[in-house]
């Protein structure tokens, strides 16, 4: 019967086969002292084995063994953990011991037992001529697969046969760790690479579950009890087990994308192209007199640039780019709004002005276009100056918004600037709407204010379905976004304001004609 009432405390021994004198002296002061190895019991036991094999396995059965009966594996009462094995038998002793303690992978050291007047693999003459040797454990770490050398002792020579074993309390604590690893699973294979060890509640230590590591995260060997994060600039491969680069990424002229919109882009600058040689060759026509030339040519003009500034928006983000794009987008919007605006109360005031006894007529002409352009556009350079000044935009690096990819992409500076000079386009755009609806009906000449409310319907729409897509996109789609709502709302511009006007001067020459125009 095992006793249970047996006191139980941790014995850290050191077996050693050698006829030797047994000095405890050192180990029982280190005993003594509390604060040196805490909840340790330090000691060694000296064996003799007389030269026979029989005394020699009895000698290892009593060390492997914890219980009073010589049965290893059997633990009862008193409990120890032997930490080395120090040895100095014959060839085949050594080959005996090492058979035994291969099983339970306990390190075997065999000293040399022939000195020499000469330092040898460690062992030094002292002042008085003795010989000294300091005693070191190699240890296989499997965890990483490094070695770590221990010294736990030193053996010193007495006399012809007698050894003095000083124990150094550090390297035997140092030992005491190196073998006590976590004792492998008996409920579960081993956690591979990619997983982590999570302990089940209730269980022994050696009972665990193995979970996947948590997204952004990696686990490299097995068992591993906490998985690591990446590098910023790198993210976990599909089976998490070791990081790779994280791609960059921006809107390219080279992928589909970017190729679309770029066609796009050029297809329409030549389409307003185009048009803008029109009205100059025609410019002695009544219908693009009528409908006022300098505005015109003024909202063509800002309508290629528009088109133009898309291609800030596509390639490599660079610091000018970064700085020009958004500024530069709205004040040339802004100006074309401005003028589509200086459009509608013309035909307003020019309508008043056909009226018998209206002073109207006395403020048309270009300088009350011109004084609309720029009391309109006047406020979005302030705001886009004090963008600059203040909060410059620059080219950054987002890591963390896409797991597997680098966003080089250009910081705003401000995203209150940037939505103040949007919603100042909104302001303006909304004013221009209202104008010409209220004006959709005054008859002949006047019929562009149905165009310029068409206009202004599909140019709010866009932007109005901008905003919430913008918000909701990451990366070059997000760029995509913006792009597209610049190329749509000019296209609306032009299509609506525009196309009409060609049709007529190619195909319907027969109503350009002044006396069609006042009949209507």
């Amino acid at each position: 019967m095992c006793d249970a009432n047996r006191a139980a405390s941790t014995h850290v021994t050191l077996m050693v086969m050698l006829v030797t004198r047994n000095d405890r002296s050192n180990a029982s002061e280190i005993n003594q002292d509390s604060h040196l190895l805490p909840n340790i019991t330090l000691g060694y036991n000296v064996y003799e084995n007389y030269f026979n094999v029989g005394k020699t396995s009895d000698a290892l059965l009593d060390l492997l063994s914890d219980g009073e009966a010589n049965v290893p594996n059997y633990s009862c009462g008193r409990q120890r953990n032997t930490v080395a094995v120090l040895e100095g038998a014959e060839t085949d002793f050594s080959i005996q011991i090492s058979s035994m303690l291969g099983t339970y992978k306990m390190p075997q050291l065999h000293p040399f037992l022939e000195f020499y007047n000469k330092s040898i693999d460690g062992m030094n003459l002292d002042e008085k001529g003795d010989l000294t040797a300091d005693l070191d454990i190699v240890t296989w770490l499997f965890h990483n697969g490094s070695f770590t050398s221990v010294m736990f002792g030193s053996l010193e020579k007495q006399g012809s046969l007698d050894f003095k074993f000083m124990v150094k309390p550090q390297g035997v604590a140092e030992m005491d760790k190196l073998n006590k690893p976590l004792p492998p699973s008996r409920c579960v294979e081993s956690c591979r690479p990619g997983f982590m060890k999570v302990p089940q509640e209730g269980m022994p230590i050696c009972c665990y579950d193995c979970h996947s590591c948590a997204e952004g995260t990696i686990s490299t060997m097995e068992d591993t009890e906490e998985c690591s994060k990446c590098p910023a600039d790198q993210h976990p491969n599909n089976n998490q087990t070791h990081c790779i680069p994280k791609i960059k990424t921006f809107l390219f002229y080279q992928e589909k994308l970017g190729i679309i919109l770029t066609s796009i882009a050029l297809f329409l600058s030549l389409v307003t192209c185009f048009v803008l040689g029109i009205f100059f060759k025609f410019q002695e026509t009544p219908i693009v007199k009528a409908n006022n030339r300098d505005l015109s040519y003024i909202l063509l003009v800002c309508l290629l640039l528009s088109f133009f500034t898309s291609f800030l928006f596509i390639g490599r983000p660079r610091s000018a780019t970064c700085l020009l794009r958004q500024t530069i987008f709205s004040l040339v919007f802004s100006t074309a709004i401005s003028s589509v605006l200086a459009k509608a109360i013309t035909v307003v005031l020019v309508f008043w002005a056909t009226k018998p006894g209206n002073q109207v007529q006395r403020w048309l002409g270009k300088s009350l276009a011109n004084s609309i352009i720029l009391s309109c556009s006047g406020p979005q350079v302030v705001l886009c100056s004090i963008w600059l000044g203040a909060f410059t935009p620059f080219p950054e690096s987002d890591m963390h918004s896409l797991s597997g990819e680098i966003i080089l992409q250009c910081n705003e500076g401000s995203v209150t600037m940037f939505y103040g000079a949007l919603g100042y386009m909104g302001f303006l755009a909304a004013i221009c709407f209202i104008v010409a609806f209220l004006a959709r009906n005054l008859p002949g000449a006047f019929n562009e204010a149905k165009l310029i409310t068409f206009s202004m319907l599909v140019f709010c729409s866009v932007w109005v379905s901008f905003v919430p897509t913008y918000l909701s996109t990451k990366g070059k789609y997000m760029v995509a976004v913006q792009v597209f709502s610049i190329l749509a709302s000019n296209a609306g511009l032009l299509s609506c304001i525009f196309i009409p006007k060609c049709f007529i001067i190619f195909l319907r020459p027969d109503l350009n004609t002044k006396e069609h125009l006042m009949s209507k």
